[in-house]
């Protein structure tokens, strides 16, 4: 399909989706507009990528959740290839990898191909899990041979790529590769390309596998200045990442962040202050999950330094926008419990505390009721945060 003159990248998307849709090109879900479209032959476009030199040899995958993709997912599965996939909107977390149950028949398979079994057959992967993706597959809504890629808006797949650059997962020779209708080949301006936008190495559709042989540079990392304190906000892996990249020196300033707040976050939250109340011990603070504080509110810290100071911890907690309602700090066993209003508050904090570090030491962070028995708390994996009453940080 030709486009229309002096166009911009709105244009190309609404003009792509309502011809899928005019053709009758389109596949479920239905109206393809504001999303990656799914299109009629999207299963035999993912089958050429078996043609590819670079996904017999690869073994790490990473492979959008889009639903013309499925078959890619499906594929790599089969040829028992790692596959990850980036977790819906980026709320959780970066990745979740794939693991099928053992033994698993095609018909499972199948099952963890679909956005259903990115769900119920995936784990989350962390930030220090030294991931090293071999190979990226990514949706798009339009695409040229040149290899330069328009998506569906919202920049996730660009930020997710940037965000893979920061964690040391990929580099400029990993290959990126996307699956389309032919429909979806067009001539782009190149006025339209920002430093951010991701290019690909390889198209595949129905009928063609492209080679791009781009040159243009693919981003080098997070470009800081183009996220919002709004973005920030819903991603609790980015503000992760910004306080690594701060700590390191990296200028992290925001699109929008108010200059007065540079360095400090995009929000300054009132002054904690640490109040050591002593404690009867006939009468603990309550341990038993029940209650504001049960264990589905509570995320545990542990592998503190043996010299840190609960001062370092709640500076990282208001850098990253995890503050607690409460903490509870127990430095001489090297742990610590930070106490939530509520339970999707404790899981943002767990996700966006991932990959902590104060000075060397990489801290663990789990929602307390995840504890595992034997590790440095000393408790039973039914007694999630024992001796309670050691200290308490009022927040």
């Amino acid at each position: 399909m030709e486009l229309k003159t002096g166009v911009s990248k709105q244009d190309i998307r609404e003009q792509i989706w309502d011809y899928m849709e005019s053709q009758n090109l389109a596949d479920f879900p239905r109206p393809v507009h504001h999303r990656i479209p799914n299109f009629k032959g999207s299963y035999l476009a993912c089958q050429n990528i078996r043609d590819l030199e670079v996904f017999a040899r690869m073994q790490e995958v990473k492979v959008d959740p889009d639903k013309p993709l499925e078959g890619v997912r499906l594929l790599a599965l089969q040829s028992k290839k790692t596959l990850l996939v980036p977790t819906p909107r980026l709320r959780t977390g970066l990745f979740n990898k794939i693991t099928p149950p053992p033994g698993a028949t095609k018909d499972i398979l199948r099952k963890c191909a679909t956005s259903q079994g990115v769900r119920n057959y995936s784990t989350p992967v962390g930030l220090d899990s030294r991931v090293l993706v071999d190979l990226v597959v990514v949706g798009s809504v339009a695409v040229s041979e040149k290899g330069w890629r328009i998506g569906k808006g919202e920049g996730y797949a660009d930020l997710e790529y940037a965000m893979m650059v920061s964690m040391g997962a990929v580099s400029q020779g990993t290959p990126v590769v996307t699956i389309v209708h032919d429909c979806q080949v067009i001539d782009i301006p190149e006025a339209l390309l920002e430093d951010h936008d991701l290019t690909v190495d390889y198209i595949l559709t129905p009928t063609r596998v492209i080679a791009t042989g781009c040159e243009r540079p693919k981003p080098t990392g997070i470009l800081w200045c183009k996220i919002s304190c709004e973005v920030m906000g819903k991603i609790p892996i980015l503000r992760s990442l910004r306080y690594r990249e701060r700590q390191a020196g990296k200028d992290v300033s925001l699109q929008d962040e108010p200059r007065h707040l540079l360095g400090t976050g995009s929000q300054q939250p009132p002054p904690l202050s640490t109040v050591r109340r002593p404690q009867d011990p006939h009468q603990p603070e309550s341990c038993s999950g029940q209650g504001e504080d049960g264990p589905s509110n509570t995320v545990y810290i542990g592998n503190l330094p043996r010299d840190a100071r609960v001062s370092e911890l709640k500076k990282a907690l208001r850098e990253l926008g995890a503050v607690p309602q409460r903490l509870t700090w127990q430095g001489p066993k090297r742990r610590a419990f930070l106490h939530y209003k509520a339970p999707t508050s404790a899981q943002q904090a767990v996700s966006c505390l991932q990959g902590l570090r104060l000075g060397a030491a990489t801290l663990k962070v789990a929602l307390a009721r995840q504890q595992k028995a034997g590790d440095e708390t000393g408790g039973r994996a039914d007694e999630p945060y024992p001796d309670c009453h050691s200290a308490v940080s009022d927040l």
